[in-house]
């Protein structure tokens, strides 16, 4: 696939997307995914939920 200058010149985002929980994770990150605002009470539920669950904890979120 050719890149045009449109291409060149658009906003992008970071060069590559990732998916479930390849890579680290932080409450914050599990609060945002779920598609709430980050408080100190959903980071502190996320964190417990992520000791529990492990990688799994986000995965629930994210394909």
């Amino acid at each position: 696939m050719k890149e045009t200058p449109e291409d060149k010149n658009a906003a992008s985002g970071p060069s590559r997307l990732f998916t479930g929980s390849e890579r680290p994770f932080d409450p914050e990150d599990l609060v945002m995914a779920s598609g709430h605002d980050v408080t100190p009470e959903r980071v502190e539920l996320a964190r417990r939920h992520i000791e529990e669950k492990g990688a799994a904890a986000l995965e629930r979120y994210l394909p």
